[in-house]
């Protein structure tokens, strides 16, 4: 017990030394964060908070209703398969407001889709672009999917986001909605070679677009595609590998362009193919 205690009196007066002296060094590292954070050097209340937000991109509208939503918890969830719906109930119900979501890959919905239907990949962020393109959670949605992807899945996901509506998937997919003669639009997909740089329209994130983009390409950002002023002609939507071009495409399709085209690779693969330089910055 003796030389415990002799140890003891030895290890204690070391543990708090080696303490202090890290305490002391991790404040002199945060006061070095202080003095350099440019946030900290606004000078005033307005100027921070504008330095904050535009440091943050931009966030979809539904971030604005979760909150409450969260708050009160909610609705108790009902059966979470999708119901099967003839194409006379979807053409019935898009009459009545409903929106088409096509949760397939870029290219089966390029191949052939619903006039005026919006492609949202199904992936792990469907949630965060089904709140923010379609705002109001009170909208009936008709999927279109592919046999392999989980109707599970798709409803759970637009319940994140307060999206409870789900009113069914067209039975039959794409070729029943043909089969009974309505019309079915497909998108051209453009490789590299053949796409003009001055009319690529690049739908990522700002940050994404100055870390590297296709030089000449405009910077629009998926979420302000629908309502964003364009110039006449032809088009051709980017990202990164295809899915937010499709949903970018979508976008302008419904807004009666009928010259859109999608790139379904990123920058480096478009410089890669083509021999260019990537630019960075804005």
């Amino acid at each position: 017990m003796g030389n415990e205690r002799t140890l003891l009196l030895f290890l204690l007066p070391l543990r708090l030394a080696c303490g202090y002296a890290l305490l002391v060094a991790g404040l002199a590292k945060a006061s070095a964060g202080w003095l350099t954070n440019p946030l900290l050097a606004a000078p005033d209340e307005d100027a921070f908070v504008a330095r904050l937000l535009g440091g943050l991109g931009t966030f979809p509208p539904y971030f604005l209703r979760l909150g409450e939503l969260n708050r009160h918890g909610p609705a108790l969830p009902g059966p979470a398969g999708l119901t099967r719906l003839c194409p006379e109930q979807v053409a019935a119900l898009r009459l009545q407001g409903a929106e088409v979501i096509d949760v397939r890959t870029p290219a089966a919905y390029a191949a052939g889709h619903l006039p005026g239907s919006l492609s949202i990949t199904l992936r792990s962020v469907f949630a965060t672009w089904l709140g923010w393109l379609v705002p109001d959670p009170g909208t009936p949605l008709v999927v279109v999917r592919d046999p392999d992807q989980d109707p599970e899945e798709i409803v759970w996901q637009a319940r994140k986001v307060g999206h409870d509506n789900v009113a069914g998937e067209l039975l039959g997919g794409i070729e029943a909605w043909r089969g009974t003669g309505r019309s079915v639009a497909v998108t051209v997909l453009a490789s590299p070679g053949e796409v003009d740089p001055t009319r690529i329209v690049d739908v990522r994130q700002a940050s994404e677009f100055a870390s590297g983009h296709v030089p000449a390409a405009r910077s629009i950002e998926l979420g302000a595609l629908a309502t964003h002023d364009l110039p006449a002609g032809p088009l051709v939507t980017m990202c990164g590998h295809g899915e937010r071009a499709a949903t970018g495409a979508s976008l302008l399709e419904r807004r009666g362009r009928r010259d859109v085209a999608v790139m379904p690779v990123g920058p480096q693969d478009w410089a890669d193919a083509t021999g260019g330089q990537v630019q960075v910055g804005g």
